[in-house]
């Protein structure tokens, strides 16, 4: 592999399921071929269908039994689309999360509430930013984060997941979204739990991939 190849932003390939899958040259398939003994009558195209098949053998094997309800957190008070910001501010940090669901009447989640959602709202890029902006005019942000409504800032739809959904679908659904996060949600879209990022990965060593 070459440094073009590794600068290419297409050198990662993704499968039909929409994981990460490392892509083979032709380049990479001669060389790997030059160090088996004897000779292999086979094209760099067979190759590299073998390697992809091999691929997603190996996920199903080692990850075929993982399970969102295996791993969500339940017991999550969800957000409503009218709670003021500052009373959301308040349930995130009891809860120790960085988003919280927002449901509606029925239970059904409707949105995610996020950090990134609340800098956003309130005209800042970073939390340094809207530390040095709170210094600067205390009163916008007592104003903007009492009188604004959930609803007006929550990232919507949310990109949920089921209780039953298995490796590959945890992996394509955290690909759809650059959240920490994402709701658990029953077949009619009410709130069972959340599947955060961190858990996933500490619950099967896949930071040792990262």
């Amino acid at each position: 592999m070459n440094a073009k190849q590794i600068t290419d932003p297409n050198w990662v390939r993704s499968d039909a399921d929409g994981l990460p899958e490392l892509e083979l040259s032709d380049e990479d398939i001669l060389d790997a071929m030059r160090h088996i003994p004897g000779y292999l009558d086979i094209s760099t195209q067979d190759f590299r269908a073998i390697y992809h098949l091999a691929h997603s053998h190996a996920l199903d094997r080692l990850f075929g039994r993982v399970l969102v309800t295996d791993l969500m957190r339940t017991g999550i008070r969800p957000l409503q689309p009218y709670n003021k910001l500052d009373v959301a501010a308040r349930s995130l940090v009891e809860q120790g999360l960085k988003s919280l669901p927002v449901v509606d009447g029925k239970g059904r989640v409707i949105g995610v509430l996020t950090e990134t959602d609340y800098l956003r709202s309130l005209d800042a890029n970073s939390f340094m930013q809207l530390l040095l902006r709170l210094t600067e005019d205390r009163k916008f942000f007592a104003h903007r984060c009492g009188k604004a409504p959930v609803s007006e800032v929550m990232t919507a739809p949310a990109v949920t997941i089921t209780a039953d959904a298995g490796f590959r679908e945890i992996v394509a659904a955290f690909h759809a979204h650059e959240g920490r996060s994402m709701p658990v949600v029953d077949d009619a879209g009410g709130l069972e739990g959340m599947l955060l990022r961190k858990d996933f990965v500490r619950a099967y060593h896949l930071e040792d991939l990262l």
